[in-house]
C-alpha cells in the first residue's frame, strides 16, 4: 500500500489485516498509523524516483499493489519503473475528475469508456511535484498519471474512479464539514444548478470496493459510486431536513464553472455509470445508507 495512513487507505489497510493478509505500508513516515506490529513499514518518499528503486530493489514482487499517492505522470512512471514484473496487480485510486473535461457535453453518467485515455496528451516537463500547485495541477495530474500507466502497458493495471469521497470527523477535507456549517450559520448556498447531481462514495464503501478489486481478475478503468447523486442544493436541502434548521439556497446569476460556489457545485450533471462494476459482480449501494450518519458527526463537531 502505497499510502495508507489516513482516510479510506487506512480503512482498507484494516479490512485487509481483518481478513488475514500481510500488509506493508509505504510511506514518508510523517503520520502514525495505529496498526503496531500487525503490518511491515517502508520509509520512502513517493515521489522520489531513485529512493523508491532503492527501496523496492530486493523485493520479490507482491500479489497486489495499492498506489493511493499517483497524482502525475511523473509519479505513474515511477511505479512502472520500480513495479513492473513484480507485481500481479497494480490498483490505482483515481477519481471521478478524470471526466471534468467532459462536464456538459452529454446528458447520461460518464462510462469508462467516455474518456480515451490513450490520446491524452502526456507533460512531464511541467512541474508536478511542486506542492504549490498541488490543488491546480490535481485533475490534470490523475488524468496523465492514467494515460501514462495504460500508454506504458507494462503493468497489470486497475484504475478506480472514485466518485466525490465523503466521511465523518476523520475527513480533512472539509468539504462535507463546509456544507453543514454553512447550514448552522444560516449563510445562504449559492449555486449554479440544483439538478445538477454528483457521484458520491463513503470512505468505508471506498474501502470495501478496493478490497473487492484487489480479489478479482479484471482490468482496465472501473467507477466506484453510490446510487443516489445529489447536487450541491439537494446536500444542503438534506442537512437542514436532518438537523431542522431553515436552508437558504440562492442561484447564482450566471453559471459558475465547476467548484466556483462551493465543493460539490456544478453547472451540469456529473454522475458515473457503473454498470461494469456491476457486470464484473459488484452492488454498490445507496447514499441514503450513510449520508446522515456523516452529516451528524459533522454537526457535532459543528457544536
Amino acid at each position: 500500500m502505497i499510502g495508507g495512513t489516513r482516510y479510506f487507505g487506512k480503512l482498507l489497510v484494516q479490512r485487509l489485516l481483518n481478513a488475514g493478509h500481510q500488509v506493508t505500508i509505504a510511506t514518508r513516515g510523517h503520520t502514525p498509523d495505529p496498526f503496531g506490529a500487525r503490518i511491515s513499514r517502508i520509509k520512502v518518499d513517493r515521489r522520489n524516483e531513485h529512493a523508491m528503486r532503492t527501496a523496492f530493489a530486493n523485493c520479490a514482487g507482491y500479489d497486489i499493489v495499492y498506489d493511493q499517492m499517483c497524482y502525475s505522470p511523473l509519479d505513474a512512471a515511477i511505479a512502472v519503473k520500480v513495479f513492473a514484473g513484480k507485481v500481479k496487480r497494480y490498483i490505482v485510486a483515481s477519481t471521478i475528475d478524470v471526466y471534468r473535461e467532459l462536464l456538459g457535453q452529454q446528458d447520461a453518467p460518464f462510462g469508462e469508456d467516455d474518456i480515451n485515455m490513450l490520446a491524452q496528451p502526456i507533460d512531464t516537463r511541467y512541474p508536478w511535484h511542486d506542492t504549490r500547485l498541488a490543488t491546480e495541477s490535481y485533475i490534470t495530474g490523475k488524468v496523465q498519471a492514467e494515460a501514462y500507466l495504460y500508454r506504458d502497458g507494462s503493468l497489470p493495471l486497475v484504475t478506480v474512479r472514485i466518485g466525490h469521497v465523503l466521511a465523518g470527523a476523520e475527513d480533512f477535507t472539509g468539504r462535507l464539514a463546509h456544507y453543514v456549517d454553512l447550514v448552522r450559520q444560516h449563510a445562504p448556498l449559492r449555486y449554479a444548478n440544483a439538478a445538477a447531481a454528483s457521484s458520491f462514495m463513503s470512505a468505508q464503501g471506498t474501502s470495501s470496493f478496493l478490497m473487492w478489486a484487489g480479489a478479482q481478475d479484471f482490468l482496465g478503468p472501473v467507477n466506484a459510486a453510490c446510487d443516489g447523486g445529489l447536487s450541491a442544493f439537494d446536500l444542503v436541502q438534506r442537512i437542514g431536513m436532518l438537523l431542522d434548521v431553515p436552508v437558504r439556497a440562492l442561484p447564482a446569476k450566471q453559471a459558475a464553472a465547476a467548484g466556483e460556489l462551493s465543493p460539490f457545485d456544478y453547472p451540469a450533471q456529473y454522475m458515473m455509470n457503473t454498470a461494469r462494476a456491476a457486470q464484473l459482480g459488484y452492488r454498490f449501494g445507496h447514499s441514503d445508507d450513510w449520508l446522515d450518519h456523516l452529516i451528524l458527526q459533522h454537526d457535532l463537531a459543528f457544536v
